[in-house]
């Protein structure tokens, strides 16, 4: 049974809370430690443990406490200071030897480290710190708006208190004050669309859910993200993870379901020790279980670990995962919403949906349909990676344009080189060129451009970058994670990624081309599922957009980005080698020889072509070069790219 008797009980222990944490804050000095995957894998425990080890030597009284990630990867280590009276301040890029220096002069002396820092926030007013950019005066947070991440980097995700007392549950307690059906419509104004890539109106699945005959009901978390590069739900759920739960109690209630399972990956075990610390937590406060907040209302929830298997986030798929069978899909009809788990009525949502429900019930729906455009509701959650400035995570209303997120936020292609192409939708999507720049980013621009809004994963990519390589690159994937079930899938893949590594070696025929296209149109409309429909995907929007390198591989066996390693070889110029010795140390093969200070030479019968010697090379004396007699334009071993 719950504490909580109503939701004025709620309002009270919420009140409670953000007074206890007031004072705490106003007498206390913390340390914020950027805790998700990102900022482990760069270093942040060893910082975490530095820092706890300075305030003991120096009998400094402080907390050090985890946080999920803000989302600027790229400077992780995150260590945000916090003392009784100043702004919090962020330190960027922190070493475990900065330890001491933090706090002898921030928290012993007040002074803020300005070189150190990325920005400060005030939550209380309180005056700016001299010279210390806020979070909104950057250019990655300028244009964000955070729904669904709203919390990520700035609780403690393992403190359900913390929750709470940034309104959490609030919107659960509301919607349990409406009728079912109130609920529903809410969401339906409010114009969400799924955000696991199929864009369909999340208010309209659960009404298709509640409406259909037959008990018990499920809901079901697809949080089986396995993009190669994305990370935005792993980053929810290590950072907020009781938002999910939340919406997922709201969407339990509207369609009239009293257990529900989150299908989380195993790869993502900091994610899953957080999900299961938080449904714990909840169970203790009555949130989760019988008669929440006294309504009657009663809902369990399970968390699922996935194998590993990429066509697991197909819904019925998944599904199939979650009762113990072999992960595949089946046609539909019938849909979850009809028959799902167990052959009873599921809804199926992605992480992001229902991470941003419980803000969207508590501010009602035209708070949301507000933001972004008319069709497309809201915001969108992506993971901003390949070669650009601002890795990370990032959440932006829809609308705004891909050359706004590549180069506002993103802060553009690193060492001036010129953009290529961005890649959205993960590896089931398409690559969008230099011309669309300007397109917005919603389901239906994004489609109408020759690329998809997936679940949020986008790769930026340079002038470095050749696109066939790049395409085989995803087809080597999506093909390799095919179940098996249907022969469009199982086996146009293949023959798609044999058509283009001829391609890519140099042995590839036009008629390759007219077979890509015929293979891909038949996968397109044969396959079972996403998986085998979408997976020529990232072929096709090559093809179109820069359909003349796969000419030049084929025609001229010659590779205009220098990268395919069959039709090139790495040299290096003798009058521009000083002799530094920097590519002979990072060859893997000791495929590199010469005397100190006197220029090197490559044995190519040793060279793999890994490019290791070419980035090391600073003053650029390694090039590409055509293995062919003659380069296209006649120069004979002429250099394929000169890359800066």
């Amino acid at each position: 049974m719950s504490i909580f008797r109503n939701p004025v009980d709620l309002q009270q222990f919420r009140s409670r809370v953000q007074a206890e944490l007031a004072g705490r804050r106003s007498r206390e000095a913390r340390i914020l430690v950027g805790m998700g995957t990102c900022g482990i894998a760069a270093g942040a425990s060893e910082v975490a443990d530095a820092l706890r080890a300075e305030l003991s030597a120096r009998q400094v009284q402080a907390t050090v406490a985890g946080v999920g990630c803000i989302g600027m990867c790229v400077r992780e280590p995150l260590v945000d200071i916090l003392l009784p009276g100043r702004p919090r301040v962020t330190y960027a890029n922190v070493k475990p030897g900065m330890a001491g220096q933090i706090v002898a002069e921030h928290l012993v002396n007040g002074q803020v480290i300005a070189k150190s820092t990325l920005a400060q926030m005030s939550e209380d007013g309180l005056p700016p710190e001299s010279g210390i950019p806020t979070y909104q005066q950057l250019p990655f947070y300028e244009k964000q708006v955070r729904i669904a991440m709203r919390n990520c980097g700035m609780i403690d995700p393992e403190a359900i208190e913390e929750y709470i007392a940034a309104d959490g549950y609030l919107g659960l307690a509301k919607a349990l004050s409406m009728q079912p059906d109130e609920v529903i419509e809410e969401m339906k104004d409010s114009g969400l669309r799924g955000r696991g890539g199929a864009g369909f109106l999340t208010g309209v699945k659960w009404e298709f859910c509640r409406r259909a005959r037959g008990n018990p009901k499920y809901v079901i978390c697809n949080a089986d993200e396995g993009d190669p590069g994305a990370f935005m739900d792993r980053s929810v759920l290590e950072g907020d993870p009781h938002c999910l739960l939340e919406g997922m109690a709201i969407a339990a209630y509207a369609i009239g379901a009293q257990e529900g399972y989150i299908y989380c990956r195993a790869e993502y075990p900091l994610a899953i020790t957080r999900l299961e610390k938080a449904i714990a937590q909840a169970h203790g406060l009555g949130l989760l279980g019988a008669d929440i907040l006294g309504s009657g209302f009663s809902f369990e929830l399970h968390v699922k670990e996935g194998a590993g298997a990429f066509v697991c986030g197909e819904e019925t798929a998944l599904i199939a995962s979650i009762e113990g069978r072999r992960g595949e899909p089946r046609p539909r009809p019938p849909f979850p919403a009809v028959s799902g788990l167990w052959n009873c009525p599921s809804n199926v949502n992605n992480v992001k949906s229902y991470g941003m429900t419980p803000q969207i019930v508590l501010h009602g729906a035209d708070w949301f349909s507000g933001i972004g455009t008319e069709k497309s509701t809201g915001t969108a959650v992506f993971a901003l990676t390949g070669n650009i400035k601002n890795t990370g995570l990032i959440e932006v209303p829809m609308g705004i344009t891909l050359r706004e997120i590549i180069y506002d936020v993103g802060g553009g292609i690193p060492k001036k080189k010129q953009f290529k192409a961005v890649q959205t939708g993960g590896p089931l999507g398409g690559c969008l060129p230099e011309s669309a720049l300007d397109t917005p980013v919603d389901f239906d621009s994004l489609t109408e451009a020759g690329a998809t809004m997936g679940s949020g994963g986008m790769i930026v990519v340079d002038q470095d970058t050749c696109m066939v390589e790049f395409a085989r690159y995803f087809l080597t994937f999506a093909s390799a994670e095919s179940c098996g079930k249907c022969v469009p899938c199982r086996i146009g893949g293949q023959r798609l990624l044999e058509a283009l590594t001829r391609i890519a070696a140099g042995q590839g025929r036009m008629e390759d081309l007219a077979e890509i296209e015929y293979i891909s149109q038949n996968m397109k409309e044969a396959s079972i599922c996403a998986l085998g429909q979408l997976t020529p995907g990232p072929v096709m929007a090559s093809l179109r957009f820069f359909r003349q390198e796969y000419e030049a591989h084929i025609r001229e066996q010659f590779c205009p980005s220098g990268v395919c390693q069959g039709l090139f070889s790495l040299e290096i110029n003798a009058v521009e080698c000083p002799g530094c010795g920097l590519c002979l140390k990072a060859c893997p093969e000791d495929a590199i020889h010469g005397e100190k200070k006197q220029p090197h030479i490559i044995d190519q019968l040793k060279c793999i072509q890994c490019g290791a010697c070419y980035d090391v090379c600073n003053l650029g004396a390694i090039h590409p070069v055509h293995k062919t007699e003659t380069h296209p334009a006649g120069t004979e071993a002429a250099v394929v790219s000169e890359r800066e």
